[in-house]
């Protein structure tokens, strides 16, 4: 178990009050973390807090809710101040929160689903990760997770623009491990591939695009959200601290084929 032990961390996770998010910030609770909860919507944020807090408060570990549109940089700051005034420190970020407006062809994506997309995908990893990670280096210890999609290493007919803002996300780990690693801090991706959250629903739920994917999946199946949070507890504890710069790609096998 001391593998895995994250008490005494605090960990931050972006778009939090479901899905991935949310199996994340309780599995990171579970394993003994304080845990920040954020999303737009301060009522999710409270909800999802007081739910890991009835389960896991009286094992030490602690969940906050900080509202937060990832969109500002401004609120971004303020997530990120408020939660060092809460815990004074932060171990552990995960930067979940991110949009898809258009499904269609990239011919046809409008100006404004571009640049959301581009916005809330990219540059707001690029500043959240940029404000934590000088207190990271301060305490020589970090992990950094980006959760990406293999979405960023395949090409899809439709939703090409979400796809290019994935592959960034890669890279951006890429660039942060090779400056932050010598200050012992570790930044990875984790590429997701259909996984059964409100996020992708519009994929899983039309029967046509789930029969394809389950067939061409090897494990014949979806992917669901604790199968991801898994992997991030792994690379936030003493058991990933070797791992770093790398995209894990948990999608069942589909990406093999």
């Amino acid at each position: 178990m001391t593998l895995f032990d994250l008490s005494g961390k605090t960990a931050l996770i972006t778009g939090s009050t479901k899905g991935i998010g949310k199996a994340t910030a309780m599995r990171l609770a579970e394993h003994g973390a304080n845990v920040v909860i954020s999303s737009r919507k301060a009522h999710a944020c409270d909800t999802v807090s007081q739910e890991i807090n009835q389960e896991w408060a009286k094992d030490g570990a602690t969940a906050f809710p900080i509202p937060c549109n990832i969109q500002h940089k401004d609120q971004l700051q303020s997530l990120v101040d408020d939660t060092l005034e809460r815990f004074g420190q932060i171990d552990i970020l995960v930067c979940n929160a991110a949009v898809n407006p258009y499904f269609g062809p990239s011919i046809d994506t409008p100006d404004d689903a571009f640049d959301r997309t581009m916005e809330s995908n990219i540059r707001s990893n690029f500043w959240l990760c940029n404000m934590v990670l000088p207190q990271m280096v301060e305490q020589k210890d970090g992990s950094i997770t980006l959760i990406s999609s293999i979405g960023g290493i395949r090409g899809r007919p439709q939703i090409g623009i979400y796809g290019i803002s994935k592959a960034a996300d890669m890279q951006i780990v890429r660039n942060f491990a090779v400056e932050y690693g010598p200050d012992n801090i570790r930044v990875n991706c984790i590429a997701p591939g259909l996984v059964r959250t409100d996020f992708a629903r519009a994929l899983w739920e039309n029967p046509e695009i789930l029969r394809e994917r389950t067939a061409t999946t090897p494990l014949r199946r979806i992917g669901e959200p604790d199968e991801i949070a898994g992997a991030v507890v792994f690379l936030a504890s003493r058991g990933g601290t070797f791992v770093t710069g790398e995209t894990l790609v948990i999608d069942g096998g589909v990406t093999i084929i």
